[in-house]
């Protein structure tokens, strides 16, 4: 795995092993940066349920301002740190071993853009987007990773849902602020 493109381009992240680790792959992640492109410089990221940090990273290796990282498990929060020092982009992120549904809960910063990819079948997806709302700017974008047998709201709030894209057996859901859905 390695950061596709912009500061850090072409550096090798290390990722988590074992079964229950499930990374989103290059052509998965390819898709969401062609999604957000022009939104992304600047901007402040969440990547809630890290594991490895990647997509976060990514975020900002492309020019984001910020990025926020939240995982439980220690092993995915030491991994995000060692691949924040590869890339040397540890200046611009805060990493935070917490249940990622309880920071979304006691957050006190607002993100433009946050990618949400929790374990499959938890419910935690659901939980997140019940949560998410209240932590997004106005005019921001999130980002969903499910499985395409998984049926997400329509709405979030006020975010509504822009548009859902398939990618084999994994889709990637997009909400915005229905102020900036046309």
């Amino acid at each position: 795995m390695r950061v596709i493109t912009g500061s850090a381009r072409g550096r090798k992240l290390e990722q988590l092993t074992g079964n229950d680790v499930r990374p989103t792959t290059e052509r998965v992640k390819e898709a969401v940066f062609s999604i957000i492109q022009f939104n992304i410089e600047g901007r402040r990221f969440l990547d809630l349920f890290a594991g490895s940090g990647q997509m976060g990273i990514e975020a900002l290796s492309r020019g984001a301002a910020r990025a926020v990282f939240t995982d439980a498990s220690r092993e995915s929060i030491e991994i995000v740190k060692r691949n924040l020092k590869t890339t040397k982009l540890e200046e611009c992120a805060r990493v935070y071993r917490t249940d990622s549904i309880a920071f979304l809960g006691s957050c006190r910063e607002t993100f433009d853009l946050a990618f949400i990819d929790p374990p499959y079948g938890t419910g935690l997806l659901q939980q997140a987007l019940a949560n998410i709302e209240r932590v997004m700017n106005k005019g921001g974008i999130v980002i969903c990773e499910s499985p395409v047998t998984e049926e997400l709201p329509d709405s979030l709030g006020e975010f509504v849902k822009l548009r859902e894209y398939r990618h084999g057996k994994i889709k990637i859901t997009t909400y915005c602020h229905g102020d900036f859905a046309e």
